[in-house]
């Protein structure tokens, strides 16, 4: 199980409501929980598995086997394991470094444990891509494949295809992670230029039943954009892929063997992902078992309960990180003036991800760009408070999950001699706000569904 979470801001928690504001945050991450949902999502009597809206018996398969990649990996693969006892004939989980991490220290007895790095894949990426690899080229329809994926999975396990280096990938990944791209778009491209994603570890092992569970870290839950979809068919195409790299202009600067590969995919020589109706697919489903939807329910139902009056805004919000700061600063300004569109006590909740176009070489993360973002429209505005979090407790290049703003932020700021649009123009936030001691803590959560924005009006 994971362990309890602490999050640690001395600018929540010194708050007069601070303790409400933490409980929040609490209940939205506790929500999506990865082996809380897996223990939602698999029921075992006997040999009759109950698993994403189908029922099997296992006497029917050979061997039981789980491949799970992500953030969520570990704990989503301890509970499988718990679940499955005997019947579990092995696996392959890969998640990301943490310290103190180790299969003792979560108990695993089956599975191997991996590591791999985020978000640019390394060597680790491509060693555990090939063992997935040699895992299911050992199956047939005796097999039965219990997937387990959640965010970060695009990094953590990486092949790519042939003329295509790692160093190649590395180079292109960072540019698209810097370009301001969304991570549709930057999927796109990753299931073009690599093996296993766009549905290439079904296509690996055509035979066995494959199901998979998705902890979903991407807007609107798109399954074959999750993890860059490699148990799904895929929408995109190579003409797509050499569009995005225009958009962003990055089609001179792109690795050479890149570039040929898509014109290649382009022009029909080379075959596209796995598209609907190459595969049939009625026994391997794919099925969403948490999400960002889940978390802000949670956060807005805990919010009904301490008092406050919730305002839901969804879970689709995307768009230029500061430019969405400035955007929750104007509900605030509303609220001040009309106490609309929710009146006091409010909290107002929403969930997505925003993008970051990167200018500058500070440091930081969507979150706290988003925070940054909306420091002057909030000046002055009397028991207010954003909040801004990532759900895994990793903010971009920083250890910070996120940050915290409000009405006397910018003064704070300025006494310090600190002025927020030059450490907004450098995309610096996580100086600015370390600085304050308004940054969001609290380590790697194991768990992914985009990000937490949260409007307090006292």
């Amino acid at each position: 199980m994971r362990k309890p979470i602490h999050i640690e801001s001395p600018g929540i928690r010194n708050l007069p409501e601070g303790e409400k504001v933490l409980s929040i945050l609490h209940a939205a991450l506790d929500a999506v929980d990865p082996y809380q949902a897996m223990m939602r999502a698999i029921g075992l009597q006997g040999n009759h598995l109950e698993i994403a809206d189908r029922e099997l018996d296992l006497t029917n398969f050979r061997n039981v086997y789980l491949i799970g990649v992500g953030k969520a990996a570990l704990p989503m693969g301890v509970a499988a394991e718990e679940i499955l006892g005997a019947h579990l004939s092995g696996g392959i989980l890969v998640t990301k470094a943490d310290p103190g991490l180790s299969e003792s220290s979560f108990g695993l007895k089956k599975a191997r444990l991996l590591i791999a790095a985020h978000p640019i894949p390394d060597a680790r990426s491509i060693q555990a891509a090939q063992a997935i690899f040699d895992l299911l080229d050992r199956l047939d329809e005796s097999d039965l494949v219990i997937g387990l994926i959640s965010g970060g999975a695009s990094a953590l396990m990486a092949s790519p295809v042939n003329n295509v280096s790692l160093a190649d990938l590395q180079r292109l990944t960072d540019q698209l992670l810097r370009s301001g791209a969304t991570i549709n778009e930057i999927n796109a491209i990753r299931k073009h230029l690599d093996e296993i994603k766009g549905g290439g570890l079904v296509r690996r092992a055509p035979g066995a039943t494959i199901i998979t569970l998705v902890l979903s870290d991407v807007v609107g839950d798109p399954l074959d954009v999750i993890a860059s979809g490699s148990t799904v068919p895929d929408r995109s195409t190579f003409q797509d892929c050499l569009r995005i790299l225009g958009k962003y202009n990055l089609l001179a600067s792109a690795p050479a063997a890149i570039r040929q590969h898509l014109d290649r995919g382009a022009n029909g020589d080379i075959p596209e992902t796995l598209k609907p109706g190459e595969l049939d697919l009625k026994k391997s489903p794919t099925k969403v078992i948490a999400n960002n939807q889940l978390a802000c329910q949670a956060a807005r139902h805990r919010a009904h309960q301490l008092g406050f009056d919730p305002l839901y805004l969804g879970s689709f919000i995307q768009g230029e990180a500061r430019t969405v700061g400035q955007l929750f600063a104007g509900i605030a300004r509303q609220i001040q003036k009309t106490n609309e569109p929710a009146p006091r006590p409010a909290c107002v909740i929403a969930g997505g991800e925003t993008t970051v176009t990167v200018r500058g070489n500070g440091r930081g993360g969507r979150n706290q760009e988003l925070a940054l973002g909306s420091v002057d429209d909030l000046d002055g505005l009397d028991n207010m408070l954003l909040v801004s979090l990532a759900t895994d407790g990793v903010d971009g290049l920083s250890d910070a999950a996120g940050a915290v703003v409000s009405g006397d932020t910018r003064s704070r700021a300025l006494d310090k001699g600190l002025d927020p649009g030059a450490y907004l123009l450098n995309n610096d936030s996580n100086t600015f706000f370390s600085a304050l001691g308004d940054l969001i803590y609290t380590g790697p959560t194991h768990t992914n569904v985009n990000d937490l924005i949260f409007l307090f009006a006292f």
